[in-house]
């Protein structure tokens, strides 16, 4: 257990962080089923929003620390190879 202000202090931040962190990790998570959703439905165009909508909080995570860089060009890589094979289709 904390015994310090410092370390008590740090915890409280670490709290507030990993509630942030949860919900903006929610957040893409949400954004990633709606373009599953999309894809399975076989709808291209509403996939083609549905991947900017996800591409655009990928990268806000991204940017805000929650995933890392090379995890989030990763998966957008994927989603992109996946929209091009249902346009394809």
């Amino acid at each position: 257990m904390a015994n310090n202000p410092g370390a008590k202090k740090a915890i409280r931040k670490i709290a507030r962080r990993t509630e942030v962190n949860t919900a903006r990790r929610s957040r893409v998570r949400t954004y990633l089923r709606k373009f599953q959703d999309a894809l399975n439905a076989g709808d291209s165009a509403l996939a083609k929003t549905a991947f900017i909508e996800a591409q655009s909080e990928l990268m806000r995570a991204v940017s805000k620390g929650v995933v890392h860089k090379n995890t989030g060009a990763r998966k957008v890589s994927r989603l992109a190879a996946q929209l091009k094979k249902i346009a394809a289709a």
